[in-house]
């Protein structure tokens, strides 16, 4: 696995059932929330500044996903794309990346196209389970509840980047 993380350029996430647990909220006027964790964001932050590219591609449509990618400084968002193999060769062809360089973090049959292409794939724990033949890495965290920052810290820990990354918070 050490091999597939160090050529990892740029993390692809799922949103619903990976960036978050999976649940929608809507209130009685039809806004929607969603539960972000503070800590996939911190991990999500320490990879961009170990020049890790993060990227979304989300089946769902949602404006709070459009302010969260942005609070979190990533550009690449692709939204309400049902066949998520489209926009992935999209950014393929975007960065020039090739499928070893992309990781891709999914939770449902929806993921399993880019799961299968990446050079890494990784799944939550609670994950449907017809995604895990597709992925190299099983999270112990679930979805929503630190899935992402797992994947972050196997990354920064996989390249030798988490001491330089990590050194200002251990002084």
């Amino acid at each position: 696995m050490e091999e597939r993380l160090a050529k990892i350029k740029l993390l692809l996430l799922d949103v619903d059932g990976v960036m978050t647990d999976g649940r929608i909220i809507f209130d009685s006027n039809g806004v929607e929330s969603k539960f972000f964790n503070v800590k996939d964001g911190h991990g999500i932050k320490m990879i961009q500044r170990a020049g890790i590219q993060v990227g979304i591609i989300s089946g769902r449509e949602s404006m709070v996903v459009t302010n969260r990618a942005a609070e979190l400084g990533i550009s690449i968002v692709y939204q309400k794309a049902l066949d998520k193999l489209s926009p992935y060769l999209d950014i393929l062809d975007k960065t020039g990346f090739d499928d070893s360089q992309i990781g891709f973090v999914g939770d449902d049959v929806i993921d399993i196209p880019v799961l299968r292409r990446v050079g890494f794939a990784a799944a939550p724990a609670d994950a449907v389970s017809d995604v895990f033949p597709y992925v190299h890495f099983t999270t112990r965290n679930r979805g929503g509840w630190g899935a992402v920052r797992e994947v972050c810290d196997l990354l920064l820990r996989g390249q030798g980047k988490w001491d330089e990354v990590t050194a200002r918070y251990f002084r």
